[in-house]
Protein backbone atom coordinates (compact mmCIF):
# COMPACT_ATOMS: atom_id res chain seq x y z
CA UNK A 1 0.00 0.00 0.00
CA UNK A 2 1.33 3.44 -0.94
CA UNK A 3 2.49 5.63 1.93
CA UNK A 4 0.47 8.82 1.41
CA UNK A 5 2.82 10.70 3.75
CA UNK A 6 5.35 10.41 0.93
CA UNK A 7 2.88 11.88 -1.57
CA UNK A 8 3.73 15.55 -1.97
CA UNK A 9 0.98 18.09 -2.65
CA UNK A 10 2.08 21.64 -3.53
CA UNK A 11 -0.25 24.63 -3.10
CA UNK A 12 0.50 28.04 -4.60
CA UNK A 13 -1.23 30.75 -2.59
CA UNK A 14 -1.84 31.26 1.11
CA UNK A 15 -5.21 32.98 0.96
CA UNK A 16 -8.32 31.37 2.45
CA UNK A 17 -8.53 28.68 -0.26
CA UNK A 18 -4.87 27.68 -0.06
CA UNK A 19 -4.79 27.57 3.74
CA UNK A 20 -8.05 25.65 4.05
CA UNK A 21 -6.97 23.18 1.39
CA UNK A 22 -3.59 22.71 3.11
CA UNK A 23 -5.34 22.01 6.38
CA UNK A 24 -7.60 19.41 4.80
CA UNK A 25 -4.82 17.66 2.86
CA UNK A 26 -2.59 17.50 5.95
CA UNK A 27 -5.47 16.04 7.97
CA UNK A 28 -5.83 13.39 5.25
CA UNK A 29 -2.20 12.41 5.79
CA UNK A 30 -0.61 14.10 2.78
CA UNK A 31 2.75 15.87 2.74
CA UNK A 32 1.81 19.48 2.00
CA UNK A 33 3.96 22.37 0.80
CA UNK A 34 2.47 25.87 0.74
CA UNK A 35 4.11 28.51 -1.43
CA UNK A 36 3.83 32.29 -1.35
CA UNK A 37 6.17 35.10 -2.36
CA UNK A 38 7.53 35.83 1.11
CA UNK A 39 7.56 32.41 2.73
CA UNK A 40 5.89 34.05 5.72
CA UNK A 41 2.48 33.47 7.25
CA UNK A 42 0.54 31.23 9.58
CA UNK A 43 0.60 27.78 8.00
CA UNK A 44 -1.55 24.99 9.46
CA UNK A 45 0.27 22.64 11.80
CA UNK A 46 2.35 20.06 9.95
CA UNK A 47 2.40 22.04 6.68
CA UNK A 48 5.62 23.34 5.12
CA UNK A 49 5.58 27.00 4.05
CA UNK A 50 8.23 28.20 1.59
CA UNK A 51 8.97 31.30 -0.45
CA UNK A 52 8.57 31.14 -4.20
CA UNK A 53 7.53 33.45 -7.03
CA UNK A 54 4.87 31.67 -9.10
CA UNK A 55 5.56 34.11 -11.94
CA UNK A 56 8.90 32.37 -12.50
CA UNK A 57 8.41 29.01 -14.18
CA UNK A 58 11.80 27.68 -13.06
CA UNK A 59 10.86 28.40 -9.44
CA UNK A 60 7.55 26.61 -9.95
CA UNK A 61 9.33 23.63 -11.50
CA UNK A 62 11.86 23.33 -8.67
CA UNK A 63 9.21 23.55 -5.95
CA UNK A 64 6.99 20.96 -7.65
CA UNK A 65 9.60 18.27 -8.24
CA UNK A 66 8.21 14.98 -6.97
CA UNK A 67 4.70 16.34 -6.42
CA UNK A 68 1.67 14.20 -7.14
CA UNK A 69 -0.65 17.19 -7.42
CA UNK A 70 -0.21 20.95 -7.65
CA UNK A 71 -3.01 23.37 -6.73
CA UNK A 72 -3.10 26.89 -8.14
CA UNK A 73 -4.85 28.93 -5.44
CA UNK A 74 -2.78 32.09 -5.87
CA UNK A 75 -4.42 35.43 -6.52
CA UNK A 76 -3.36 39.05 -6.97
CA UNK A 77 -4.89 42.39 -6.06
CA UNK A 78 -8.09 43.10 -7.96
CA UNK A 79 -6.67 46.01 -9.94
CA UNK A 80 -3.77 43.85 -11.18
CA UNK A 81 -5.71 40.77 -12.21
CA UNK A 82 -6.11 41.45 -15.93
CA UNK A 83 -2.37 41.98 -16.31
CA UNK A 84 -1.00 39.37 -13.90
CA UNK A 85 -3.32 36.34 -13.94
CA UNK A 86 -2.49 35.33 -17.55
CA UNK A 87 1.20 35.51 -16.67
CA UNK A 88 0.59 33.30 -13.63
CA UNK A 89 -1.24 30.79 -15.81
CA UNK A 90 1.60 30.60 -18.31
CA UNK A 91 4.30 30.32 -15.65
CA UNK A 92 2.50 27.64 -13.67
CA UNK A 93 1.77 25.52 -16.77
CA UNK A 94 5.39 25.79 -17.91
CA UNK A 95 6.68 25.00 -14.43
CA UNK A 96 4.39 22.07 -13.64
CA UNK A 97 4.58 20.41 -17.08
CA UNK A 98 8.09 18.89 -16.69
CA UNK A 99 7.23 17.43 -13.27
CA UNK A 100 4.35 15.21 -14.44
CA UNK A 101 2.15 16.40 -11.56
CA UNK A 102 -1.56 16.99 -11.93
CA UNK A 103 -2.64 20.63 -11.81
CA UNK A 104 -5.87 21.72 -10.12
CA UNK A 105 -6.86 25.35 -10.68
CA UNK A 106 -9.15 27.54 -8.59
CA UNK A 107 -11.46 29.45 -10.92
CA UNK A 108 -14.31 31.97 -10.89
CA UNK A 109 -17.65 32.46 -12.65
CA UNK A 110 -16.59 35.67 -14.38
CA UNK A 111 -16.31 34.17 -17.87
CA UNK A 112 -20.05 33.44 -18.04
CA UNK A 113 -20.84 37.17 -17.96
CA UNK A 114 -24.37 38.42 -17.49
CA UNK A 115 -26.76 35.46 -17.50
CA UNK A 116 -30.00 37.40 -16.89
CA UNK A 117 -30.92 34.81 -14.30
CA UNK A 118 -30.13 31.72 -16.36
CA UNK A 119 -28.56 28.89 -14.38
CA UNK A 120 -24.78 28.70 -14.79
CA UNK A 121 -23.58 25.22 -15.77
CA UNK A 122 -20.13 23.99 -16.70
CA UNK A 123 -21.17 23.97 -20.36
CA UNK A 124 -22.62 27.52 -20.25
CA UNK A 125 -21.07 29.77 -22.92
CA UNK A 126 -18.29 32.22 -22.12
CA UNK A 127 -20.30 35.37 -22.79
CA UNK A 128 -18.48 37.95 -20.67
CA UNK A 129 -18.11 41.48 -21.98
CA UNK A 130 -16.10 42.74 -19.00
CA UNK A 131 -12.30 42.93 -19.09
CA UNK A 132 -11.90 40.55 -16.17
CA UNK A 133 -14.50 38.13 -17.51
CA UNK A 134 -12.93 37.95 -20.95
CA UNK A 135 -9.50 37.50 -19.41
CA UNK A 136 -10.79 34.62 -17.27
CA UNK A 137 -12.31 32.97 -20.35
CA UNK A 138 -9.00 33.16 -22.23
CA UNK A 139 -7.05 31.81 -19.26
CA UNK A 140 -9.48 28.92 -18.72
CA UNK A 141 -9.29 27.95 -22.39
CA UNK A 142 -5.49 28.03 -22.24
CA UNK A 143 -5.54 25.58 -19.33
CA UNK A 144 -7.89 23.21 -21.14
CA UNK A 145 -5.83 23.48 -24.32
CA UNK A 146 -2.70 22.52 -22.36
CA UNK A 147 -4.56 19.43 -21.14
CA UNK A 148 -5.83 18.48 -24.61
CA UNK A 149 -2.33 18.82 -26.04
CA UNK A 150 -0.95 16.50 -23.36
CA UNK A 151 1.23 19.15 -21.78
CA UNK A 152 -0.26 19.03 -18.26
CA UNK A 153 -3.13 17.08 -16.74
CA UNK A 154 -5.53 19.77 -15.53
CA UNK A 155 -8.93 20.29 -13.92
CA UNK A 156 -10.59 23.59 -13.05
CA UNK A 157 -12.77 24.08 -9.97
CA UNK A 158 -15.11 27.08 -10.23
CA UNK A 159 -16.66 28.61 -7.14
CA UNK A 160 -19.33 31.20 -6.43
CA UNK A 161 -18.79 34.02 -3.90
CA UNK A 162 -16.76 32.66 -0.98
CA UNK A 163 -17.68 32.84 2.67
CA UNK A 164 -16.37 31.07 5.74
CA UNK A 165 -13.40 31.03 8.12
CA UNK A 166 -10.40 33.02 6.85
CA UNK A 167 -12.53 34.72 4.15
CA UNK A 168 -12.17 38.48 4.53
CA UNK A 169 -12.07 40.05 1.06
CA UNK A 170 -15.48 38.92 -0.13
CA UNK A 171 -18.98 40.30 -0.54
CA UNK A 172 -19.82 38.06 2.42
CA UNK A 173 -16.64 38.69 4.37
CA UNK A 174 -15.22 41.44 6.54
CA UNK A 175 -17.92 43.97 5.63
CA UNK A 176 -20.55 41.61 7.00
CA UNK A 177 -19.59 39.36 9.90
CA UNK A 178 -17.61 41.80 12.11
CA UNK A 179 -20.36 44.41 11.80
CA UNK A 180 -23.04 41.84 12.63
CA UNK A 181 -21.10 40.77 15.71
CA UNK A 182 -20.72 44.41 16.79
CA UNK A 183 -24.42 45.17 16.31
CA UNK A 184 -23.70 47.55 13.42
CA UNK A 185 -25.19 47.57 9.92
CA UNK A 186 -23.68 45.06 7.52
CA UNK A 187 -22.83 46.17 3.98
CA UNK A 188 -24.44 44.26 1.12
CA UNK A 189 -24.56 45.00 -2.60
CA UNK A 190 -27.19 45.80 -5.19
CA UNK A 191 -30.55 44.05 -5.06
CA UNK A 192 -30.40 41.99 -1.88
CA UNK A 193 -33.61 40.08 -2.66
CA UNK A 194 -32.34 38.24 -5.74
CA UNK A 195 -31.22 34.59 -5.61
CA UNK A 196 -27.46 34.47 -5.12
CA UNK A 197 -25.29 31.38 -4.81
CA UNK A 198 -22.41 31.14 -2.33
CA UNK A 199 -19.61 28.63 -1.88
CA UNK A 200 -18.50 27.78 1.65
CA UNK A 201 -14.71 27.86 1.81
CA UNK A 202 -14.49 24.38 3.31
CA UNK A 203 -16.45 23.01 0.35
CA UNK A 204 -14.24 24.85 -2.14
CA UNK A 205 -11.19 23.19 -0.62
CA UNK A 206 -12.87 19.78 -0.48
CA UNK A 207 -13.82 20.14 -4.13
CA UNK A 208 -10.27 20.97 -5.22
CA UNK A 209 -8.83 18.11 -3.19
CA UNK A 210 -11.35 15.71 -4.71
CA UNK A 211 -10.49 16.81 -8.26
CA UNK A 212 -6.87 16.10 -7.47
CA UNK A 213 -7.71 12.59 -6.30
CA UNK A 214 -9.62 11.42 -9.37
CA UNK A 215 -8.00 11.14 -12.79
CA UNK A 216 -11.46 10.97 -14.34
CA UNK A 217 -12.01 14.57 -13.19
CA UNK A 218 -9.18 15.85 -15.37
CA UNK A 219 -9.58 17.73 -18.62
CA UNK A 220 -12.68 19.71 -17.77
CA UNK A 221 -14.34 22.38 -15.66
CA UNK A 222 -16.24 21.55 -12.47
CA UNK A 223 -18.42 23.72 -10.28
CA UNK A 224 -17.52 23.13 -6.64
CA UNK A 225 -20.49 22.95 -4.25
CA UNK A 226 -22.75 25.91 -3.58
CA UNK A 227 -25.00 26.19 -0.56
CA UNK A 228 -28.50 24.84 -1.04
CA UNK A 229 -31.22 25.85 -1.33
CA UNK A 230 -30.32 29.03 -3.21
CA UNK A 231 -30.75 32.04 -0.93
CA UNK A 232 -30.74 35.81 -1.23
CA UNK A 233 -28.39 38.24 0.44
CA UNK A 234 -31.24 39.18 2.79
CA UNK A 235 -31.72 35.51 3.65
CA UNK A 236 -28.04 35.24 4.54
CA UNK A 237 -28.29 38.29 6.78
CA UNK A 238 -31.28 36.80 8.57
CA UNK A 239 -29.50 33.46 9.03
CA UNK A 240 -26.48 35.25 10.49
CA UNK A 241 -28.83 37.05 12.85
CA UNK A 242 -30.44 33.75 13.84
CA UNK A 243 -27.01 32.32 14.66
CA UNK A 244 -26.14 35.40 16.72
CA UNK A 245 -29.54 35.53 18.39
CA UNK A 246 -30.12 39.16 17.44
CA UNK A 247 -31.37 41.12 14.42
CA UNK A 248 -28.88 42.09 11.72
CA UNK A 249 -29.31 45.51 10.14
CA UNK A 250 -28.52 45.96 6.46
CA UNK A 251 -27.02 48.78 4.44
CA UNK A 252 -27.36 47.98 0.72
CA UNK A 253 -24.99 49.77 -1.66
CA UNK A 254 -26.25 50.59 -5.20
CA UNK A 255 -23.92 50.74 -8.19
CA UNK A 256 -23.77 54.53 -8.03
CA UNK A 257 -22.25 54.33 -4.54
CA UNK A 258 -19.61 51.88 -5.74
CA UNK A 259 -18.77 54.17 -8.67
CA UNK A 260 -18.34 57.07 -6.26
CA UNK A 261 -16.08 55.02 -3.99
CA UNK A 262 -14.12 53.97 -7.06
CA UNK A 263 -12.96 57.56 -7.54
CA UNK A 264 -10.73 57.09 -4.50
CA UNK A 265 -10.38 53.31 -4.11
CA UNK A 266 -8.63 51.19 -6.80
CA UNK A 267 -10.46 48.02 -5.74
CA UNK A 268 -13.88 49.65 -6.02
CA UNK A 269 -12.92 51.22 -9.35
CA UNK A 270 -12.14 47.77 -10.75
CA UNK A 271 -15.20 46.23 -9.11
CA UNK A 272 -17.72 48.46 -10.92
CA UNK A 273 -17.71 46.37 -14.12
CA UNK A 274 -18.55 43.23 -12.12
CA UNK A 275 -21.45 44.82 -10.23
CA UNK A 276 -23.95 43.09 -12.52
CA UNK A 277 -23.50 40.04 -10.28
CA UNK A 278 -25.62 41.86 -7.69
CA UNK A 279 -28.30 43.20 -10.03
CA UNK A 280 -29.37 39.87 -11.54
CA UNK A 281 -29.87 36.39 -10.09
CA UNK A 282 -26.63 34.43 -9.71
CA UNK A 283 -27.61 30.76 -9.79
CA UNK A 284 -25.02 28.00 -10.11
CA UNK A 285 -25.64 24.34 -10.88
CA UNK A 286 -23.06 22.26 -8.99
CA UNK A 287 -24.83 18.94 -9.43
CA UNK A 288 -22.14 17.43 -11.69
CA UNK A 289 -19.53 17.08 -8.94
CA UNK A 290 -22.17 15.71 -6.59
CA UNK A 291 -23.38 13.11 -9.08
CA UNK A 292 -19.86 12.09 -10.16
CA UNK A 293 -18.15 11.97 -6.78
CA UNK A 294 -20.83 12.34 -4.10
CA UNK A 295 -19.59 15.74 -2.90
CA UNK A 296 -22.36 17.66 -1.11
CA UNK A 297 -22.36 21.20 0.22
CA UNK A 298 -22.00 21.72 3.95
CA UNK A 299 -25.43 22.46 5.50
CA UNK A 300 -25.90 26.23 5.47
CA UNK A 301 -26.62 26.64 9.18
CA UNK A 302 -23.47 24.67 10.00
CA UNK A 303 -21.40 26.77 7.59
CA UNK A 304 -22.68 30.06 9.02
CA UNK A 305 -22.11 28.87 12.58
CA UNK A 306 -18.48 27.95 11.77
CA UNK A 307 -17.96 31.33 10.08
CA UNK A 308 -19.40 33.31 12.98
CA UNK A 309 -17.30 31.32 15.44
CA UNK A 310 -14.12 32.03 13.47
CA UNK A 311 -14.80 35.76 13.35
CA UNK A 312 -15.53 35.76 17.08
CA UNK A 313 -12.21 34.04 17.75
CA UNK A 314 -10.26 36.36 15.47
CA UNK A 315 -11.91 39.50 16.82
CA UNK A 316 -11.81 41.16 13.40
CA UNK A 317 -12.57 44.86 13.82
CA UNK A 318 -15.28 46.68 11.88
Amino acid sequence: MKNIRQELHVIFGTGPVGLTLAEQLEAAGKQVRLVNRSGKGQAPAGVELVAGDALQSDVVRNLCQGAATVYHCANVSYEQQVAIIPRLQESIIEGVAPTGAKLIVTDTLYMYGQTHGQVMKERSPNAAITRKGQMRARVAEAYLTAHREGKVRIALGRAADFFGPRVLNSALGDRVFPAALAGKSIQLLGNIDLPHCYSYIGDVARGLALLGEHDEALGRVWHVPVVTPVVTQRDMAQLIGKTLGKPVHIQAFPKLAIQALGLFNPFMHEFVEMFYQYTEPQIVDASAIEQAFGLHATPLDEAIHATVQWYQEQQVNV
